[in-house]
């Protein structure tokens, strides 16, 4: 603390609790002073007890606030619009990751990662305010008219030039796509009944290093340059089925194949690699670290993975392979 004009130092100010009593104790002073001039002249005409309560609605109150400030601590000045996290995801925003496209809703992984995050940065629901954001958008360089971004985006060396990533909060687990006369034709979710498909997957994809070591078919699996091939071979019934990492996977039983489905998934941490996805900021934001203590603590306690569990899980009904 600097030393004022005359060489001294300013007093300390007085701790938080004796200022409350000092105001409270002024309060009463004044109602003592004030409330027998006004009654002598007919302005009460009940004796209401009033200063009790105002003491303890002041106390409260001004605790209230500083527990507030408490709470905001690690984002409190550093967000686009005081006090309000501003949050963005794809316009539209799609299953499993938003539900019917509501981010408010908190419904959907991303949604519900999103409202966990912030409510551990001492925003509750009603201060969180949600945008929308292109893909392409927000991958590029300069500001942004959000504070953090959920769309699925994979962490890489090429983005983390121009922005910021969190910790990662979804490691991408390996799924089995197939049609559904596979399915009714006996096949389950696990390493016996995989074994027994015809499999094609696309070349110098991690996908094919797994169908090997893991599935370990007795014939080797056809190769192909990409995604569309995959898919057409299916369509051709010259492959069973074919290994993606989940969110294309649903994609692709949703969107390309009539009859697509998924028989199953591997845990991400059997794959080499996994694509990873993390919480978009713009580059510098003074945010990534909050963001990252609150995803680090949520994988601590397990929230994280409960999250995972009821959104990737049990609501797109995709098993885990045994």
């Amino acid at each position: 603390m600097k030393a004022g004009a005359d060489g001294c130092k300013p007093a300390a100010p007085a701790p938080f609790g004796d200022r409350l009593v000092a105001v409270a104790k002024s309060q009463l002073h004044l109602d003592s002073q004030v409330r027998p001039a006004l009654k002598s002249q007919g302005a009460f005409q009940l004796e209401i007890p009033m200063k009790p309560i105002f003491a303890t609605a002041l106390m409260f109150s001004l605790l209230g606030a500083t527990s507030a400030l408490a709470d905001n601590h690690c984002a409190d000045g550093k967000t686009l619009t005081p006090d309000v996290l501003t949050i963005a995801t794809g316009n539209p925003a799609y299953y499993p990751w938003v539900m019917d496209d509501d981010p408010a809703s908190g419904a959907g992984f991303e949604a519900a990662v999103a409202y966990e995050v912030a409510k551990r940065m001492g925003f509750e629901k009603d201060a969180v305010v949600w945008t929308r954001a292109t893909f392409d958008q927000s991958i590029q360089p300069g500001a942004k008219e959000f504070d953090v971004n959920l769309q699925q985006f994979s962490i890489t060396e090429d983005r983390e030039k121009v922005v910021d990533f969190s910790e990662p909060y979804y490691s991408a687990a390996m799924a089995v796509l197939v049609r559904q006369p596979t399915i009714d034709g006996g096949a389950t979710a696990d390493i016996e009944s995989l074994k027994s498909l015809k499999w094609g997957v696309m070349a110098g994809t991690t996908a094919l290093e797994t169908v090997n070591a893991v599935i370990a078919p007795p014939d080797a699996p056809l190769l192909y340059d990409d995604n569309v091939n995959v898919v057409e071979a299916m369509k051709a019934n010259q492959i069973d089925a074919a290994l993606f990492d989940l969110p294309t996977a649903l994609y692709l039983s949703a969107v390309t194949l009539d009859d697509g489905a998924l028989l199953g998934q591997f845990p991400a941490d059997r794959s080499e690699n996994p694509d990873q996805f993390g919480i978009l900021m713009e580059e510098g934001s003074p945010l990534k670290a909050c963001v990252d203590e609150a995803l680090t603590a949520m994988k601590e306690d397990g929230t994280l993975a409960a999250i995972e569990a009821e959104w990737l899980q049990e609501t797109t009904g995709v098993p885990l392979i045994k």
